[in-house]
């Protein structure tokens, strides 16, 4: 069952039983912020061309390159024209029909948690209003206006990335219904920076709309939650930092598909073919989608952070007023570190919001089956006992589960594998994951066969990802004790410290939170009596180590892939190896090993895995990037502290700081 603190309401029930023109065109009326400033999106941008930090900026780049200050002028205006959004309520509609129409094809149902839904309306009234949603999905942005619309709430202005101004009508489509465009990078352009955050904290300090924006930066295409951006989360913190505002309200949203629209597309992606251009033409020839199902979403809005309430005790907000607030500064260390703590909170916040489908822990399941070398795959009453085992487990830990219980497990079970048949097959009883190339099968190299299986592990993986959040610090904790030979408390928590250290790129883990995160796990495994924990020893209960072998399994492909990247930058790693080549190059080195037998991980070949080991080895100091010259981006590796971290990947433990010191 969901858990008991908020009802979900389908609002598609009423879409099915009324008519879309007239849900389009009816009275829309939200009440908006009590602080709001009525403007028109032109007032808005005039605001903004008039503010004094642009101005101030203006003045300083006329300074340093000598240009004339009514040219920059004029540059600042382009820059504002090509990002600002046209929002007009005629397009609302328009997308109001459309999307229903679209989304009652697609959709089994669009539920909503109502708590969530009266506690914003309640906010956007009291402060600005900041939306954060989970971005899995081409459709979150969408699907968040149609939800806003449908409950008469202030539709929000959407930070969007450039590649969708490109596509004809549709790009100025969004645009109207509330999207403004930024490039994906700024460089050091300081100009374009002015004028977009003097824009966004316009928007925010009038109160002219709900601001909204992904704080992964990007849609996840391994459905695990990506580091937060750190950019645009600066930039809405900082009227509350300098008192411009008394306070902001950070809603963390959770979007959760049972069946993502474009899984094989991004199993491709990972796997190198290159993401195929926004297009109008590319929308259209989409529409073949419209003929599949994808099962259900679920949407929590969840609590409302005050960014008061996180600064309180942290910040010291006296400091803003040692410079006049126009004069652009850089973010001291402190506040740095604030702003990175809150995005991690809010990304967490997200992540325990998820609500998991069924599929979610079959998946999980049956990616262990398949890499157990279990060629005949598994019987579905088998399955489905380990997946009632693994539900019981889930919810001890936590997980927002929406599994029906007054539906027998075996029909739950039938339902997910049934919607999710392009990555699963039932025959004789047992299920499989559909790796076998179509009949007849098509003339392939062992490379080209080993890919398209790999697109199948992939999409599959997908799913498994979505509940990895539930059991990280347990599978941690579990890796750590299956790689030390005793029991000790004190070298169980070094070997997990060391994993949670080498993995905080992978997974959502927040900096310096390893003694919390250690503790986490011990009472979760102790919860489930999996482990008895004492003063100085970790015991494993005997019912505890079919728990532990699963815990250890989830982690195992990550594992083994960083211990590959080790072994590749030991290996075959040329001293002019650069940054750009080095996922192809590691991608060609791992194919290799997985057609001898010798890597059993499939799911390794995924670029967001080797790119996170570099990031990682980066970090560690084991690899540097040269700057500057003719060496720009090569990687200069550090053959004998990456050949310690392989081993200590590999079970020797590592040396740390005594778990009481940290206590």
């Amino acid at each position: 069952m969901l858990k008991k603190r908020d009802d979900f309401e389908d609002i598609l029930e009423e879409r099915r039983n009324t008519s879309d023109l007239r849900y389009a065109l009816r009275c829309y009326t939200p009440a908006l912020y009590k602080g709001l400033t009525p403007c028109t999106a032109s007032e808005l941008k005039t605001m903004v061309l008039q503010s004094d930090q642009l101005l101030y900026v203006i003045n300083q780049v006329s300074k340093e390159t000598g240009t004339a200050t009514d040219e920059i002028q004029s540059e600042a205006e382009a820059i504002l024209e090509e990002m600002a959004h046209r929002l007009q309520l005629s397009t609302i509609r328009f997308f109001a029909f459309t999307l229903s129409k679209i989304f009652k094809t697609l959709f089994r149902s669009i539920c909503v948690n109502e708590e969530g839904i009266q506690r914003l309306q309640q906010t956007i009234q009291e402060q600005p209003v900041v939306l954060l949603p989970s971005h899995r999905s081409y459709m979150d942005f969408l699907l968040m206006s149609y939800i806003l619309y449908t409950y008469d709430l202030a539709l929000p202005v959407i930070a969007a990335g450039m590649d969708f101004m490109g596509m004809k009508i549709v790009g100025e489509m969004l645009r109207m219904s509330g999207a403004f465009f930024i490039r994906r990078s700024f460089g050091g352009d300081k100009l374009y920076w002015t004028v977009f955050s003097e824009y966004v904290k316009i928007m925010l300090k009038n109160g002219f709309a709900p601001v909204e924006f992904f704080l992964e930066g990007t849609r996840s295409r391994t459905a695990k939650s990506l580091t937060p951006k750190l950019g645009l989360l600066n930039i809405v913190m900082d009227p509350f930092l300098k008192g411009e505002v008394f306070d902001i309200s950070l809603v963390p949203v959770s979007i959760s598909y049972e069946r993502i629209l474009e899984e094989a597309l991004y199993a491709r992606e990972l796997l190198g073919v290159p993401k195929p251009k926004e297009s109008t033409s590319g929308l259209f020839k989409a529409r073949k989608i419209l003929s599949e199902n994808y099962g259900s979403i679920h949407v929590y809005f969840g609590q409302p952070v005050s960014a008061r309430s996180l600064a309180e005790g942290r910040v010291d907000r006296s400091q803003f007023n040692l410079t006049p607030r126009h004069i652009p500064r850089k973010p001291s260390e402190g506040i740095q570190d604030f702003v990175n703590d809150s995005a991690f909170r809010l990304v967490r916040s997200q992540e325990e919001n998820m609500v998991l489908k069924p599929w979610v822990l079959l998946a999980a399941l049956l990616l262990q089956n398949q890499t157990a070398g279990n060629k005949l795959g598994v019987l579905v009453e088998d399955l489905t006992e380990q997946a009632v085992w693994l539900r019981d487990l889930s919810r001890q830990f936590g997980a927002f589960l929406h599994w029906p219980d007054h539906i027998p497990p075996s029909r739950v079970v039938s339902s997910s594998l049934s919607l999710h048949r392009s990555l699963v097959r039932v025959s004789e009883g047992r299920v499989q994951l559909n790796l076998e190339p179509g009949f007849p099968p098509p003339a392939m190299t062992p490379e080209e066969e080993l890919l398209s299986k790999a697109v199948v592990v992939l999409s599959c993986a997908s799913y498994r990802n979505q509940v990895l959040h539930v059991f990280i610090r347990a599978a941690l904790l579990a890796s750590a004790i299956h790689s030390v030979a005793g029991s000790r408390k004190q070298e169980i928590f070094n070997a997990f410290s060391f994993l949670r250290n080498m993995f905080s790129n992978e997974f959502i883990l927040r900096p310096g939170a390893e003694v919390q995160d250690f503790e986490e796990a011990c009472y979760l495994l102790v919860k489930s009596a999996v482990l008895q924990v004492h003063q100085q020893e970790v015991l494993v209960t005997d019912r505890g180590h079919r728990t532990l072998a699963f815990l250890t399994s989830i982690l195992d492909p990550f594992v083994q892939g960083y211990q590959m990247v080790c072994r590749f930058l030991c290996e075959e790693a040329t001293e002019s190896l650069t940054e750009k080549q080095f996922v192809p190059a590691v991608r060609k080195f791992f194919i290799k090993h997985l057609l001898t037998g010798e890597l059993k991980y499939v799911e390794v070949l995924s670029s967001d895995l080797q790119k996170n080991a570099l990031a990682a080895l980066l970090r560690l100091g084991a690899v540097q990037k040269l700057r500057g010259g003719a060496n720009e981006g090569t990687l200069k590796v550090n053959t004998v502290m990456v050949n310690s971290l392989e081993d200590t990947l590999g079970g020797k433990l590592p040396t740390q700081k005594p778990l009481a010191a940290r206590l």
